[in-house]
């Protein structure tokens, strides 16, 4: 989504306080504090990126406080507001709550953890990964357990995925490209450009992983160069523009550690990843994992197909694709179902009295809901969200309190509806003269 994770300032969506405190073994992460503590840091970590909001992230919280108590001394546990340090989250990959990743021997290559939300499960996990972490510096192929300081020499910054660009590749590689490229212009003398060199190449490893490519991080020697140091006004050393298919060519002016320009190189990952799958809700599995591990879900009821045909349905559906890739970087769940295929559903969220089609953004932590009282347009449902966005608009709610029973259906195969087959009426028993006497009757 994403952006990386929206957030919603709102009298319903209201923020929770973060789910640990100093009174805790768990240790609290923060943009401030994530690169000293973990990345120079000698000890193994394990990070739990979470949002104050998500129920499954709730339910961890003890199990993770106990792991953090018995682990104590022994490898470190923490843990990131990532609804917070949206910032943080994005520049290791969190697209979910809750995300938990084990900072090993190479802090600049995290693991996912995939194991169970116990503490037992956790503990095991964490005890495997020190022993491994223990057998790599004994046979010395950890480098020093890559504390995050390393120089050049050290494997640190192997600029192995920064690639190098010069007058004559450069509008082949570039120009109509459709990626993003961040294009650092330097002198080999510059002594700013010496310190960048080390972050800029860790960051080109970790923005490669978590963009898939799609944004790329590059070096043009400006001195050798001078043919694209002309045509961009290159003035100093080093000078970063962000170059996107079809617009000009933008200074990058943020900070030069890795994780700033990881952050900036997500934030325009997202601005181009694409919008949320829009999901049609063909079973409880579908509404619930949608809803609970987003924010906010936007359920949209469609009148039946027998009263719109495929062409009308798809055309409320590209509505809805429409305002997902708008409000993408909100990272909201989008979903969808038949009027009357999910009746109870329906009468939870006060659906049906405005007819269809219809529409619900539902808060399932709190289990409120805003229903859509303008047009089912693309301007009705922009200011529905708009409203949202800014905390504005009126909730009631979920009837009963919780999501009712969900019925499972066949998903639409994209076609037309057909009526009911009729059984044919044998007519050949029937008189029909005694229906030309029925005036008689």
């Amino acid at each position: 989504l994403l952006f990386v994770v929206g957030t919603v300032s709102c009298t319903l969506f209201l923020a929770v306080n973060g789910l640990y405190s100093a009174s805790d073994d768990v240790i609290e992460l923060t943009p401030t504090n994530f690169n000293k503590e973990v990345i120079q840091s000698e000890s193994l970590w394990l990070v739990e990126f979470y949002a104050p909001w998500c129920g499954h992230c709730q339910r961890l919280t003890p199990e993770w406080k106990k792991a953090a108590t018995a682990l104590k001394g022994v490898v470190k546990v923490g843990a990131v507001d990532a609804d917070k340090h949206q910032s943080l989250g994005g520049q290791y990959g969190v697209r979910g709550f809750p995300t938990i990743k084990i900072f090993g021997a190479n802090k600049n290559k995290a693991e996912d953890y995939q194991g169970g939300r116990t503490s037992d499960a956790i503990v095991e996990a964490a005890l495997s990964a020190l022993r491994s972490l223990v057998k790599e510096r004994l046979s010395g192929r950890s480098g020093g357990y890559s504390s995050g300081k390393q120089s050049r020499e050290s494997g640190g910054g192997d600029k192995k995925d920064v690639i190098e660009l010069t007058d004559d590749s450069f509008d082949k590689n570039v120009i109509n490209s459709d990626d993003v490229w961040m294009v650092e212009f330097y002198a080999p003398w510059c002594g700013h450009c010496k310190n960048l060199e080390p972050e800029w190449a860790a960051a080109a490893t970790e923005v490669k992983e978590q963009t898939k490519g799609k944004v790329k991080l590059a070096a043009v020697d400006a001195t050798v160069n001078q043919m694209l140091a002309g045509r961009y006004g290159i003035r100093g050393f080093p000078t970063i523009k962000i170059f996107q298919k079809g617009e000009d060519p933008v200074d990058y002016d943020g900070g030069r550690t890795r994780s700033d320009i990881i952050a900036r190189a997500l934030d325009l990952f997202s601005d181009n990843a694409p919008p949320p799958e829009l999901l049609e809700i063909i079973s409880e599995d579908v509404l619930k994992s949608t809803c609970d591990a987003h924010q906010l879900c936007i359920i949209s009821v469609l009148p039946h197909i027998l009263d719109t045909g495929a062409s009308g349905r798809n055309s409320y559906l590209d509505v809805m694709l429409k305002m997902a890739e708008k409000y993408k970087k909100k990272m909201w769940g989008w979903l969808w179902t038949e009027a009357g295929a999910q009746s109870d559903l329906e009468s939870s969220l006060g659906i049906g009295g405005f007819g269809y089609p219809a529409m619900a953004a539902v808060n399932a932590r709190k289990m409120k809901f805003a229903l859509l009282k303008g047009s089912f347009s693309e301007q009705g449902i922009n200011e529905f969200l708009r409203e949202l966005s800014v905390g504005r608009g009126s909730t009631a709610p979920v009837g009963g309190g919780a999501f009712p029973k969900i019925h499972s259906v066949e998903p639409w195969d994209g076609k037309d509806g057909e009526l009911p087959v009729e059984d044919d009426i044998d007519l050949s028993d029937v008189d029909l003269d005694d229906w030309d006497n029925k005036d008689e009757l």
